[in-house]
């Protein structure tokens, strides 16, 4: 299965809904609906010919009945997966193996939040307190930044990780945002500015933590066959693998390292690359220590390196290593779950659709999905069609 799954499906579609906060009255599932519509417009279809559905949608049970009813799609092969913010990612593996096995023709991935709308109106999004094991929630945990903040302070403490290094990402990020006239925040930052912004819980200040909007995202995919026919370039799945290995913080190995060694390894090896041959890579950044994880533990530095690989705007626009070109959670929209636009990104650099943003000659892009608190981890590499 692992080498017949290289190169067997695509990406022929993708698309947000409106981002930000979107205007009195729209739902999650609007948000879905609307992107699923804009990512099938994309790949030259309609939602007649989804018989694959893959979906989120915040504040939804049965997902994909929900949005199988909104949208008129009775799927032969249906997948609502929940594992946080790796779910779409995940749900990518997911349908490459139905499109590649012939459970669906057209699989269509989307998600829809309005967590920024529901914060405003006082109503609460994700899990409780209450849905915490005793053990955590004595110490009245502000999930879910204080595990991202224990990982980052021991992160500090065992490699010498330091704050500047931390901020570092989140100035990438903005000045990725600047680039992109869709990004929630644009205006420039320092190291100083996000050094000096509120504490939410040391070591993060406010801009090491991401956004809240509203938003949604889709992807449509095919088998490889039938995306040659496709309106515009496809992005072809080389590999892609999913792992967790715990839920709660507490029950994390190490703080240090994340379940991507796994999902990377194994989407490396099914994709036949190593790091060196990545040009871009879409991280989920739901703080700034995530992307510093990520890169150790996928491959593209030494566990403890992290700190370092980020400095000196490696990983801003002209740097060696493009990192989150779309400004990320950090500064481009984070609607309480971020891994479909990491594949969003990965397409449209693929395909050379970045405008401003757009590193040029990009062939194998990475997209990695982070749920939970660091607990489930997703990893895929996309290729253009000179990768086969």
């Amino acid at each position: 299965m692992t080498m017949s799954l290289r190169g067997s499906t695509a990406v022929v579609g993708v698309a947000e809904s409106d981002l930000g906060q979107v205007a009195p009255g729209i739902t999650a599932i609007d948000l879905a609906a609307q992107a699923a519509v804009r990512a099938l417009d994309d790949a030259g279809l309609g939602t007649r010919d989804v018989d694959g559905l893959f979906s989120v949608v915040n504040g939804k049970l049965l997902h994909t009945v929900d949005v199988g009813e909104y949208l008129g799609i009775r799927p032969r092969f249906t997948d609502s997966t929940m594992t946080g913010g790796s779910a779409f990612v995940s749900m990518l593996l997911h349908a490459a193996i139905a499109l590649t096995v012939g459970a669906c023709d057209v699989a269509l991935i989307t998600y829809g939040s309005t967590a920024r709308t529901d914060a405003r109106a006082g109503r609460l999004y994700g899990g409780r307190p209450a849905d915490q094991p005793d053990y955590e929630s004595e110490f009245r945990p502000r999930s879910p930044v204080t595990g991202y903040a224990l990982a980052a302070r021991r992160h500090m403490h065992q490699y010498g990780t330091t704050r500047e290094q931390l901020a570092e990402v989140a100035v990438a990020a903005r000045q990725w945002a600047m680039l992109n006239p869709r990004a929630y925040r644009r205006t420039p930052i320092t190291v100083e500015d996000v050094l000096a912004s509120p504490v939410i819980s040391a070591p993060f200040g406010a801009l090491d933590c991401c956004l809240v909007t509203d938003g949604g995202g889709a992807a449509v995919m095919v088998r490889a066959d039938r995306a040659a026919d496709a309106p515009k370039p496809a992005a072809y799945v080389l590999g892609a693998a999913e792992a967790h290995w715990h839920k709660w913080i507490s029950q994390m190995p190490d703080l240090t390292v994340t379940a991507a060694r796994e999902s990377g390894e194994r989407a490396f090896r099914m994709a036949g690359l190593s790091p060196s041959d990545v040009d871009v890579l879409q991280l989920y950044d739901a703080f700034t220590i995530n992307p510093i994880l990520f890169i150790e533990d996928l491959g593209f530095c030494a566990k403890g390196e992290g700190g370092a690989f980020v400095s000196g705007g490696r990983i801003a626009p002209g740097g060696a290593y493009p990192v989150n070109t779309n400004g990320g959670g950090l500064s481009y929209c984070h609607p309480g779950m971020y891994g479909i636009f990491t594949i969003i990104e990965s397409v449209r650099q693929l395909r050379g659709e970045a405008g401003d943003r757009q590193v040029p000659g990009v062939e194998v892009a990475l997209a990695h999905g982070n749920g939970g608190q660091l607990s489930s981890q997703a990893t895929a590499i996309f290729g253009s069609r000179g990768t086969l």
